[in-house]
């Protein structure tokens, strides 16, 4: 009775230990991590001079 009950919560572990993992994974993937090339970013500059009044 008892090697039942063993092999169903090691079962459970495993399983959420494979989901964290995957989770983790995920994360890591989306952030960027794996990527070979680095990921271009580009920032818009607007400058404007205020005209010059005559008073």
């Amino acid at each position: 009775m008892e090697d039942g009950k063993s092999v169903a919560s090691n079962f459970i572990w495993a399983l959420a230990l494979i989901i964290i993992v995957g989770i983790i994974m995920g994360a890591l993937y989306y952030g960027g991590v794996f990527s070979s090339k680095p990921q271009k970013q580009e920032i818009e500059v607007d400058i404007k001079v205020p005209g010059a009044s005559n008073s």
